[in-house]
This record gives structure tokens, C-alpha cells and sequence, in this order.
């Protein structure tokens, strides 16, 4: 039967065909068909001939051809047969889809329908066939039925795939339902369905499943839909990680992980790399996702965009070239744009209350780096670059006049710092989780220290040193790289040679080649013309020489580096064991003993580093002293009846005409003095078993010398150096060179002396008494070249000579002189402290050496760059300030004898405020054992039981009561220094209170109170006292209302813009008075009210960022939801603002900074009002209408802000007019005069027609908003008649008549100059008739 089918049609005609086909019944049809299929036995020719019999053209036809396709589409579907056969089928059926009448493909696609929506597909092979009849069905143009009525293919299609989309889809056949869409042609409408149906389905699929079917998407996405794909994608896997997050931070003793995490990394990893591979195919995808992104971050909306998986998408995005620079951009805003939203957050309560506190972006990049071990390599070579990007764009910066900006030592507190911060520990995290990219990343960083010498590179060295102390031994395999660095140090300058020197240390302990590399670079840099050369050569030996210990040496907590198991191996066996390295460190000083020939610089580096290395490497002792023995007998008078006892002559070099320092003499005994106090100390008690006599002799010469130095110094008058107050000591000569170098040098050595003297006097009265007659010697001194110094309005004069006291000994000078009260002690102690001078003395030495710590993070002396011992210093040193001022105050000490300078206590004072910001800045993590040791009172009861916030209140008591006293004494002469110094370290303290404790709110009530009951006519102190009250205002509410009420005492303590009306004075605040409301206060509020629109500012690009989404016209409606906050506030906010400005706007401001930044802070009112109505526009979209409060607050600004802006602006210009006027009648005087005025006038008037285009355009929208919201919201508006064009009838009739007067006057100048005629004046007239 089958034969005779094929061989029926393989005749021309079909008739016979036709008639045995009729013949048939369908259950033998569809047999015949089965057979073949199941047996292989090619069906295709058998379909043929049915398909040849049955034209469409016939009903019959057309019924059987519908039955044939019913009965194949099981048959394939069954899965009984072999895929070549299956193929062949559906081919066939393809082919013959298009001539199939409309109702037939409807029945055919209504049963794939439903076979999707049972869930009974079998393996999917069929569904191959249904994208043609679905295309075959939009070409059909009659009418189908569909229910009760009718719709034509194209409709019916689109109801189709409605249908298909609506359903459920079994798990397994999800992409190959994906797939087949791609075949389909779909409107935009139809194609959207299909995506949302398709991401709905990422959730209920198995992780493995989900790559293939985002590749289906992509393939799709090609279509249209683009960034609904990306979107969508991007939501699922951010979503996806949070919740596998959460359950990784839950119980981890329960397994209930749902997904392991190296799997959703790989799936992760492999998603990137397709939507990768998808934007090379097709740019715009590439341009949809920055799009996506870029719209997120601009919205205020970057959490619903930016997430661990975006940004490792956008890095390896960033592969692809034409992409690079944007993905890097993105990146660039997004982070800094993410850290100055949270600083914004940190500062402002009000903001804190109203926005939840979000992931910030930092945390999500270093999860990426986590992430990236998972095989990611695709997104590691953009994690070095974006590190490095972030590293050089917002490292510190170097600004005119050679000043750092943003210094290393300071922990990171802008966006910018960290901003860098974050792009180092990208790079140090990366290095550590990546082997591949190690080489690269070191190389990199190395490049820039040597390529970068002249800019800031603290934070590269930074970040080598971390990776160095990471893995030393790894570096090993960049050991050339590292040698090739060395090869620039004679070319870097000094700070970068020790940074990148310390940073190297490790890895010269390890390495044997790299150590005689560097070596060989110092000995010829020691050579080198260069200046700067030979100090790098001396600061790297002097390097070496601390870290390379000898045999027998004391061992010093500061050597000690972390150094792994394999790393001593290697120093093992690499000959460089402590024995060998005291040959070495002997031949390195005997290179060193070389420098005391060489420059003044190079010399007091040596004197500096010798103490450091006596510290670390105590055998080489001997050999130390031994060569500052020698180097002092040159300068030594040995006879011990001469005086002076120094050649200080020997200490200069004359060349020519000028004069230099060659031997800093104040350093070199310095350094002496040191290295003997710890060579008694440390060496001299564990040497004694086995010390010989010879090796003594240093010593003791040392020593005499020293005490030789002290006598003949006490005896020596300031003749004997040729310095007394007849000497010549300015700086144009020669001679007065020479003699400020000399002074210099004795006061160096008086300083020296003292400290000596008082280390081994062990409190002798004697030795005090020495001490004195040197102090007097050194404030002779001092006061001679003060004196000269202010005659010469030299620099000099402002330029404090640094001191040789170390750090320790001020503080142990400190507590002996105030805190001392031992019997034994007494008599010898009164001898220093009957002298005031002296105490005052050591006081400001002590704030000098704090104030060196908060400039430059270290200080002078030995263990000056030791932060433990500085931070134990400075503990001493507090507690003593502190009791000598609260025990001292300075009122009592100011009614005892006048003297001049400034008093002890307010010297403490001073003191305490730059220890307290110093503190905060570098020792962070110390602030509660600082407190815990100036807590003098309560030193053994429960310390562990008291938190920071309570002994910060405690401090915090203390300077209150001393303000207190201070202000309610009634003293005429008002201590303003004092004041502001109280008022400093209070704002100081008060940032260690917790910012939700009681103590703040009580501290807030105290500063009111302070502010409401003083009227202190004091410009500084009111300043610091608004600054305080400011800054804890908006740590615990928003200061709106605080800004009204300063606002209204302003007003009231200047008067009005029109001099008839009298305002009454609120007094809401007593230290608003009429010497400080303007421009102290009025600075400080507009300055503060400038903060409060930032926040409102941001506040709306946060509220337009929900605009848009789907459920915003819900949340509109809901009065409690977070959209109505955040409104809600906004617009209070502003409201708020508007009645201060109000009350600011009608005051007689004198002119200069306050109207200038009143009229700047007016402009940025309207805008953001402007900001706030093309919100309300957008909204009006979805909701329909603007709340009650928008319309009130509209109504504020016409009433109560725009006519009164008119009115200040014609205000501003009148009294412009008369200080134009009046630098005019002195212009005959001083032409400066006008020209100053005059530039004054031009700068102050610019913010005014930027003023008035900011209301015209608040005014602008406020018309679409009215037509939008069917409001009428313009009722409210005046039209203005003030514009800076204006013509004003009064002042020009006063202006021609003033011109007329000119012009008689200059008439009868002219024709008193015409009675002497002389032939050049006559020309330009001539000139001038021409032109006419």
C-alpha cells in the first residue's frame, strides 16, 4: 500500500493520487506512516506523496494534511524515533506549513499550546515546527474565529504567544522554549512578554541550567529588549548573592547552603563571559548596558544596577577596547560618587533618619576580588587597572609652593583618600589571591615610584611595602625588576630613596644578589656630585645598618619582621648569618666615616642615624663613638682655661662671598649626648662581667669633654663667640650670616647641654644651677636675634628655631618641674622653678615638638618616628598640661607679676588643643588609652567598665567649668585667646561622644545655653562657638529651625532694607549682637544653610531615581510609604529655609562676603525648588496631583521670598552706587581706590542676573506644573518690575544734571588752556572733525 502511494506519485498528475488517498482510512494512514517512521525506511517520500494528494485546495485535502501533522507531531514527540528520522519529519512539515489554510495552523498552534501549558511535552524535538506556524499564521490576512468573535493571523498570533507566556513551562523545556522564540518574527509588545516570561523562569531553574538559557536570552535580545534583558539578568544575580550570602552568615553549624559557592561563582563566570562574547557580536548591547548603568548611578539609584556581579561584568567589559574608557569612567564616579554619599549620611542625622544605610561600593569591588579566585581571569586584568586608575587619580596631589595635599600618614577621611585606599587594597588583595598577575602588578608599582619621583607616591610606597611584608619570597622572581629600581636612586629625591628603601628591607634579608646590587648603587651614589645622591647613599647604609644584626647584639623589638620558615632557610645558606654581617657592617661605616668630610646635610643625616643604630645593632658601639670622638676633637678647644671650649669657626666654609654651615656642631654633640645616655643605659650594665679597661677610655673622654664643654659654656659671654646685641645679624651681609650661623650653633649646644646636664645630675642642685646659667645663655640668644629679626621684617621673625630637646626629656622635664613632689627632690627643683622663663621655656618646646608631630607625623630626636614611644610622650606630656591648667588658671597667673609673651597656662592651653586634634588624627585606635591616662583620679576602679563616651564627658566637664569661669569673670580685657583655645578642644572632644548618647544632647544644651546667655562682643570666639553649636546640632536633628532663629536676631540687630520700618529684636540668642550678627554669624548660617540644600539636593535626585518604576503610582498613594518621606521632609526642609531666608533677605547687610553669599545661596534655593517641580512633573504622570504640602510651599516662595529678592537686589545696587561714588570723588587722590571699588562692584553684582534667571526659570516649570496638575500654582507668583536693565527716571535726571555740571567745568578748563596755544593740542581736533 505504502509502495503504491510513492509510485502514484511519481506520475505528472495527481488525480489517481487523489482518489486512492480518499480510499484510505485515517487509522491506516496514520500506520503506514508509523511503520516507515519506526523502521527508518526514509519516510520522507511517503509524506511527499500524501502531502501531493492532498492539496489544501480541498477540503478533504486540507482535513487529511491536518491529521498527518497531528499524527507526525506525536510521532516526533514520542520519542521512538531516530533523530535523522525525526529530522526529515519535521523538515517536511516545514516545508509544507505555509500552504496549510488558517484554521489548520490555528487547531496545530493551539495544540502545542496546550501540550506546554499540560506540561505533556515528551523531549521538545516538535516544537521546532511551531515558530513557522506561528509566522505562517501572521501572514494570513482573513478573519479566524477565536472564542466568540473574530481575529485576523497577525492578532490571533499575538493572543497565541499571550497565552504561551502566561502558562506554566516545564523546567526542562524552558530554553528550548527560549530558543524557538528567537525563529518567531515579534513586535515589540510580543518580544517584551517574552523576556519577562523568560527571566520570571531564572528562578526556578537549576543553577546549571541557567547559562545556556541567558545565552538563549542574548540570542534573543538581538531582536530588541536589550536592556530589559540585561536588566533582568543583573537582578537575578545580585539577588541571587544576597541570599546566598545571607545564608553563609546564618547558622554555619547547620548545612543548609542551598548552593555551594564555588558553583555559583563558575555560573557567574560563565554568564559574563557570554554576555561578553554577545557584546562583541552586537555593540548595542555593549552601549544598552552602559547605558543601564550610567542611568542608575545618575539617578541616585546605582543599588538597584551596581552589584558584585555588574561590576565584574563591566571589568571584563572592559576587555573590549572600544568599551575601556567609559567602563572606567563609570567605575571612577560611581566609587567616589558612593563614598560622598556616605560621608553626606555620616554628617547629618536628619539624612540617617530618612534613608536606610546601604552596601557601599568598596565592600562589593573587594568581593569581586574574593569572587575572581573562583577562575575568573577574565575580570582580574581589569581589577589591576581599575587598582591602579583609582591610585593615580586620587592619590595625594602636590599643589603650588611644594605642599602635599593630602599626607600618607593621616588615615583616610575624604572620598578622595579613599577612593586611593580602596585602589590599593584592590591590588594588594588581587596580589594575593592571583599568582599570574603578581609580576605585573610590582612592576607596575615600581614604575610609577621611579617614574613619578616628583609627585606624592607615599601611597605607592605604601602598597609595596604591604606586598613586600605579604610574600617576600615570591618577589624573588621580580628580583630584577626590584635591582633595575635601585639603579634611579641617585636620581630620586630623598623621601622616595628611604620609602622605597624601607619598603625593600624584607626582601634584602632574603636575597643575597639583591642586597650587593644595592650596595654597589650606594657606594657610587656616596661619590656622586649630586648632593642628593650622597644623602640617599648615607640613608641606605644607615639602613642596612639597622637591619643587618651582629653577633652578640641587644636584642630590639623594632627589628623584628615577619619572616616565614623558608625565609631563614635561605639565610641559611646564603653566607649572611650574623658573623659575616659585623665585617660588613664595619666596612659600611668605615664608607660612612667618609661623609663627616662631606656638606652640612650630609653630615646631620649621620648624626641623626647614628642613635637608631646603636639602638639596633649595639656591638658596633665602639666603633661609633669612636669616630664621634674623633670628629668632635676637631672642633674641641682641649685647653681648658680657653674660652670658648668650641672652634666655631672651624664650623663654617667661606666661599667667595658667601657663607655656609659646614659642620652642624649642635648635631654632633646631640648625637654625643644620646649615644652615651644609652650606652650607660643598655650597654654599659650587661658589659661590665667582661669589659676591658681600653675599651672604657671613649667613655670617659666623652664625658669629660662634655663636662669641660658645660663649665667653660657658663663662663663664656657672648663676647667671646663675637655675638652681642652691637653684632650685625641681618641677612644681606656676609658678616651677618656668620653670625646668625654662630648663634644658632650656641643655642643648638646650650640645648644639648641641658639636656645632658639634667640626665646625669640625677637632681643635683649644682647641676640645676648649670642648667639655668645656660638657659640664660641660650635666651640671651634668642631674644637678640628675635629683636634683630623684627627690625629687619625679615622672614625670620616668624621662623621658630627647631629644638635639639628630645621628645622624652620635655616630658620627663615637664613632670619634674609641675608634678614632681618627692621631699628629696625639692630643694634642687625649686632651683628651676623659681625661674618662670625656664618653665615657659620647656612648655613651648613641648608644643613645638606636638606641632612638628601634626605637620609632619614624626618629630626630631631619637625614636622620633617610633609611634608607641611618641604616644607614650604625649600621654606624660597631656597629663602635665592638663593639671598645670586646671590647677593654674590663667587669671589667677595673669593677676600676679605681667610679663611678657604669652602665660604658662595659656601656653598648656595651647598645648592640649593641638595634642587633642593630633591624637584623633594619628592614634585612632588608642583615643581610649589616652583618655585612660589623663583620668589621673580614678586609676584602679573599674577601668575596663567605662567606655570612650563617658571619659571624653568627663574631659569635656572640665573645660567647660574653665569657660564657664572664664566668661562670668569681670575681667575688662577679656581673654579672646584663651576663650577660642577652650572652645577648640571642646569641639575636639566632643566628636569622641557617641552620637546617639545622652552626653551629646546634654553637651548640645550646654553649648545653647552658652550661645543664648553670652553677648560677648568677640568675632573669633562667636565664630567657634556657632562652629561647635553647628556641628552637634546636625548629629542629632536638622539645625532649619536653629538657621530661623539666627536669621530673626540677624534682622533684628542690623535693621531692615527700608530705614523707616524698626524691627524687633527676638533675642533668641545673646551672642548675636551688632558687632558679630554680621559677618561672623551671618557667614556661619549661610554657610551652614548651603549644607542643608545640599542635603535637600540630594534628597530629590534620590526621590527621581524611584521615579519610573512601576510601583511608584502605589506608593504615592500610600501616605506612610518611603517615597512620602523622603517628600514629605524635603519639602518641610525647604519650608523651613525659605522663612530664614525670608528674614536674611530684609536685612541691611553691609556689602562684601555676606550679600555676595546671600545672593549665591538665593540662586541655589530657587534651583533646587525648580529641582523639586520637575519632580512633581514627572510624578503627575503616574499619581495624578501634587500633595497639599508642594502647594503650600509654592505659596511660601510667592509671598515671602521672590518680591523681597527684587527688593534686596535694587538694595545691593544702590549701595553699590554709593561706594562707586565715593571711590569717584577720591579718585584725584588715589586711582587704586577706584579700581578696587570698581572690581568689587563687578565681582558682587554677578550672582544677580544669575539670581533672577534661577526665579525665572522656578517660574517657568511652575507653569507647566499648574497646566499638568490643573492647579493654578502661578496665583501665588508677582510679576516682578525689578530687572538689572531697569531705567530708573530719578538717578538718570541726577546723573545728566551731574554730567552738565562736568561739562561747564571742563568748558572753562579749556578756554583757560587755549590762552597758550600750542600746535600738538590743536591736531586731535582736527582729527576729530574729520571722523565727524
Amino acid at each position: 500500500m505504502d509502495q503504491k502511494i510513492i509510485s502514484l506519485a511519481t506520475e505528472k498528475t495527481s488525480e489517481k493520487l487523489q482518489e486512492f488517498l480518499q480510499c484510505l482510512k485515517d487509522d491506516e494512514l496514520t500506520g503506514l506512516l508509523q511503520k516507515h517512521a519506526v523502521k527508518g525506511k526514509s519516510p520522507g517520500t511517503l509524506l511527499k506523496g500524501i502531502f501531493k494528494g492532498s492539496p489544501c485546495s480541498e477540503e478533504a485535502g486540507a482535513l487529511r494534511r491536518l491529521k498527518v501533522y497531528k499524527y507526525c507531531i506525536l510521532l516526533v514527540e514520542s520519542g521512538d524515533l531516530h533523530r535523522e528520522v525525526a529530522s526529515e519529519i519535521t523538515g517536511l512539515l516545514m516545508l509544507e506549513t505555509h500552504s496549510l489554510p488558517g484554521s489548520s495552523l490555528v487547531e496545530l498552534a493551539n495544540g502545542f499550546v496546550d501540550v506546554v501549558r499540560d506540561g505533556s511535552l515528551v523531549n521538545g524535538k516538535s516544537l521546532e515546527l511551531l515558530p513557522i506556524i506561528l509566522t505562517a499564521l501572521a501572514t494570513k490576512k482573513e478573519n479566524l474565529a477565536y472564542g466568540k468573535g473574530e481575529l485576523n493571523g497577525e492578532e490571533y498570533k499575538k493572543q497565541l504567544i499571550n497565552t504561551l507566556c502566561s502558562s506554566r513551562w516545564d523546567q526542562q523545556f524552558v530554553i528550548q522554549l527560549t530558543s524557538m522564540f528567537r525563529d518567531v518574527p515579534l513586535s515589540i509588545e510580543e518580544l517584551e512578554f517574552v523576556v519577562e516570561k523568560v527571566l520570571r523562569m531564572l528562578s526556578k531553574l537549576d543553577l546549571q541550567e541557567i547559562p545556556p538559557l541567558v545565552y538563549q536570552l542574548l540570542l534573543l535580545s538581538s531582536k530588541g529588549s536589550r536592556t530589559k534583558v540585561l536588566e533582568g539578568i543583573i537582578a537575578f544575580f545580585s539577588q541571587l548573592d544576597k541570599s546566598h550570602k545571607e545564608e553563609q552568615s546564618g547558622d554555619e553549624l547547620l548545612d543548609l547552603v542551598t548552593v555551594p559557592s564555588g558553583e555559583l561563582r563558575h555560573v557567574e563566570g560563565t554568564i559574563i563571559l557570554h554576555i561578553v562574547f554577545a557584546i562583541k557580536l552586537d555593540r548595542e548591547l555593549g552601549r544598552e548596558l552602559m547605558k543601564l548603568l550610567k542611568t542608575g548611578q545618575q539617578q541616585g539609584d546605582a543599588n538597584k544596577t551596581i552589584c558584585p556581579f555588574s561590576i565584574a561584568l563591566l571589568l571584563s567589559v572592559a576587555r573590549i577596547q572600544r568599551f575601556e574608557e567609559q567602563v572606567f569612567d563609570l567605575l571612577k564616579t560611581s566609587i567616589l560618587k558612593s563614598f560622598r554619599d556616605l560621608q553626606l549620611l555620616h554628617g547629618s542625622k536628619f539624612l540617617q533618619s530618612l534613608v536606610p544605610q546601604k552596601c557601599c561600593i568598596s565592600t562589593m569591588i573587594l568581593e569581586v576580588v574574593k569572587n575572581s579566585v573562583h577562575s575568573w581571569d577574565h575580570v582580574t586584568q581589569g581589577l589591576v587597572e581599575l587598582g591602579f586608575i583609582l591610585m593615580d587619580s586620587y592619590g595625594p596631589k602636590k599643589i603650588i609652593g611644594g605642599k602635599v595635599t593630602e599626607a600618607s600618614f593621616a588615615p583616610s577621611k575624604t572620598p578622595s583618600q579613599q577612593a586611593c585606599r580602596l585602589g590599593a587594597n584592590i591590588l594588594l588583595e588581587t596580589f594575593k589571591i592571583h599568582e599570574m598577575i603578581r609580576k605585573e602588578i610590582v612592576e607596575q608599582v615600581l614604575n610609577r615610584v621611579v617614574s613619578k619621583a616628583s609627585s606624592p607616591i607615599s601611597h605607592f610606597l605604601d602598597l609595596l611595602s604591604s606586598i613586600i611584608i605579604y610574600a617576600p619570597l615570591v618577589l624573588q622572581s621580580c628580583s630584577s625588576k626590584v635591582t633595575e629600581a635601585f639603579d634611579y636612586l641617585s636620581f630620586l629625591p630623598l623621601h622616595t630613596v628611604q620609602g622605597l628603601l624601607k619598603a625593600v628591607q624584607p626582601l634584602l634579608k632574603v636575597s643575597m644578589s639583591m642586597r650587593d646590587s644595592l650596595i654597589l648603587v650606594l657606594r657610587k651614589a656616596m661619590f656622586a656630585n649630586q648632593l642628593n645622591a650622597r644623602k640617599s647613599a648615607v640613608a641606605g647604609f644607615l639602613l642596612l645598618l639597622k637591619n643587618f644584626k651582629v653577633l652578640g647584639s641587644l636584642s630590639s623589638s623594632q627589628c623584628s619582621q615577619s619572616i616565614g620558615a623558608t625565609q631563614v632557610h635561605v639565610d641559611v645558606h646564603s653566607r649572611y648569618n650574623a658573623v659575616a654581617n659585623e665585617a660588613f657592617c664595619l666596612e659600611i661605616l668605615d664608607s660612612l666615616r667618609r661623609c663627616l668630610g662631606q656638606q652640612a646635610d650630609v653630615r646631620l643625616m649621620l648624626y641623626e642615624g647614628f642613635y637608631d643604630v646603636l639602638r639596633r645593632n649595639s656591638q658596633l658601639a665602639n666603633t661609633v663613638m669612636h669616630t664621634l670622638l674623633t670628629q668632635l676633637k676637631q672642633y674641641y678647644e682641649p685647653k681648658h682655661d680657653l674660652l670658648p671650649p668650641l672652634k666655631l669657626e672651624a664650623c663654617i666654609l667661606a666661599q667667595r662671598d658667601q657663607i655656609f654651615l659646614q659642620e652642624p656642631l649642635a648635631h654632633l654633640l646631640c648625637c654625643i649626648q644620646h649615644c652615651l645616655a644609652w650606652y650607660r643605659n643598655k650597654a654599659m650594665p650587661l658589659q661590665e662581667e667582661e669589659e676591658e679597661e681600653e675599651e672604657e677610655g671613649f667613655q670617659q673622654d666623652l664625658e669629660d669633654m662634655m663636662e669641660s664643654i658645660t663649665n667653660r659654656m657658663i663662663k663664656s659671654e657672648l663676647e667671646d663667640f663675637e655675638l652681642d646685641k652691637s653684632a650685625d645679624f641681618s641677612q644681606a651681609t656676609s658678616v651677618g650670616i656668620k653670625n646668625n650661623i654662630y648663634a644658632l650653633l650656641v643655642m643648638g649646644v646650650c640645648e644639648v647641654l641641658i639636656e645632658y646636664n639634667f640626665n646625669i645630675g640625677n637632681f643635683s642642685k649644682n647641676k640645676f644651677e648649670e642648667i639655668l646659667s645656660l638657659f640664660k645663655c641660650y635666651s640671651r640668644l634668642s631674644d637678640i636675634l628675635k629683636e634683630k629679626a623684627g627690625k629687619g621684617k625679615s622672614t625670620m621673625a616668624n621662623k621658630t628655631v627647631r629644638s635639639f630637646l628630645s621628645m622624652k626629656f620635655v616630658s620627663t622635664l615637664l613632670v619634674a618641674l609641675f608634678r614632681d613632689s618627692s621631699q628629696s627632690h625639692e630643694e634642687s627643683l625649686s632651683v628651676l622653678r623659681s625661674n618662670n622663663e625656664f618653665m615657659r621655656y620647656a612648655v613651648s618646646v613641648a608644643l613645638q615638638k606636638v606641632q612638628q608631630l601634626e605637620e609632619t607625623g614624626q618629630v626630631d630626636g631619637p625614636d622620633g618616628q617610633n609611634m608607641d614611644r611618641i604616644f607614650q610622650n604625649l600621654c606624660e606630656i597631656t597629663r602635665v598640661l592638663l593639671w598645670r591648667y586646671t590647677s593654674i588658671p590663667t587669671a589667677v597667673e595673669e593677676s600676679g607679676k605681667k610679663e611678657k609673651g604669652k602665660t604658662i597656662s595659656l601656653l598648656c592651653l595651647e598645648g592640649l588643643q593641638k595634642i587633642f586634634h593630633t591624637v584623633q588624627q594619628f592614634f585612632p585606635s588608642k583615643i581610649h588609652q589616652f583618655l585612660q591616662a589623663l583620668d589621673i583620679t580614678n586609676e584602679d576602679e573599674g577601668e575596663e567598665d567605662i567606655n570612650i563616651t563617658q571619659r571624653a564627658t568627663f574631659q569635656i566637664r572640665q573645660f567647660q567649668r574653665s569657660l564657664v569661669n572664664l566668661l562670668s569673670s569681670q575681667d575688662d580685657d577679656f581673654n579672646s585667646k584663651e576663650a577660642l583655645l577652650l572652645v577648640t578642644i571642646l569641639s575636639s572632644l566632643s566628636k569622641l561622644l557617641d552620637p546617639s548618647s545622652p552626653q551629646l544632647i546634654q553637651m548640645l544644651s550646654w553649648t545653647i545655653k552658652m550661645c543664648k546667655e553670652n553677648s560677648l562682643e568677640d568675632a573669633s570666639f562667636c565664630k567657634g562657638l556657632m562652629s561647635l553649636l553647628f556641628s552637634l546640632h546636625v548629629l542629632c536633628k536638622s539645625p532649619v529651625s536653629l538657621l530661623r532663629d539666627l536669621s530673626q536676631d540677624i534682622h533684628g540687630q542690623l535693621g531692615d532694607l527700608d530705614q523707616d520700618i524698626e524691627v524687633e529684636k527676638p533675642n533668641h540668642f545673646a551672642m548675636v549682637n551688632l558687632r558679630t550678627a554680621a559677618p561672623t554669624v551671618c557667614l556661619q548660617v549661610l554657610s551652614q544653610a548651603e549644607k542643608v540644600l545640599e542635603e535637600v539636593d540630594w534628597l530629590i535626585t534620590k526621590l527621581k531615581g524611584h521615579v519610573g518604576r512601576e510601583s511608584l503610582a502605589e506608593e504615592a498613594s500610600q501616605e506612610g510609604s518611603p517615597q512620602q518621606a523622603l517628600e514629605k521632609a524635603a519639602i518641610l526642609q525647604l519650608g523651613t529655609l525659605l522663612t530664614a531666608f525670608h528674614e536674611l533677605v530684609q536685612t541691611a547687610l553691609p556689602s562684601g562676603s555676606c550679600v555676595d553669599g546671600l545672593l549665591r545661596n538665593l540662586s541655589r534655593v530657587y534651583t533646587i525648588l525648580t529641582a523639586l517641580v520637575k519632580y512633581y512633573l514627572q510624578v503627575c504622570r503616574s499619581s495624578g496631583g501634587i500633595p497639599n504640602r508642594m502647594e503650600k510651599l509654592v505659596k511660601l516662595s510667592g509671598s515671602h521670598l521672590t518680591p523681597q529678592c527684587y527688593a534686596f537686589i535694587s538694595y545691593v545696587q544702590n549701595i553699590q552706587n554709593e561706594s562707586l561714588s565715593f571711590a569717584g570723588e577720591k579718585k584725584k587722590e588715589k586711582i587704586a581706590a577706584v579700581s578696587t571699588a570698581m572690581a568689587r562692584v563687578l565681582r558682587e553684582t554677578k550672582p544677580i542676573p544669575n539670581l533672577i534667571f534661577a526665579i525665572e526659570q522656578y517660574e517657568k516649570f511652575l507653569i507647566h506644573l499648574s497646566k499638568k496638575s490643573k492647579v493654578n500654582l502661578m496665583q501665588y507668583m508677582k510679576l516682578s518690575t525689578s530687572r538689572d536693565f531697569r531705567i530708573n527716571g530719578d538717578i538718570l535726571d541726577t546723573a545728566l544734571q551731574e554730567q552738565e555740571i562736568d561739562a561747564e567745568n571742563e568748558g572753562v578748563a579749556d578756554q583757560t588752556a587755549a590762552s597758550e596755544p600750542r600746535k600738538d593740542s590743536q591736531e586731535p581736533a582736527k582729527k576729530k572733525r574729520k571722523k565727524k
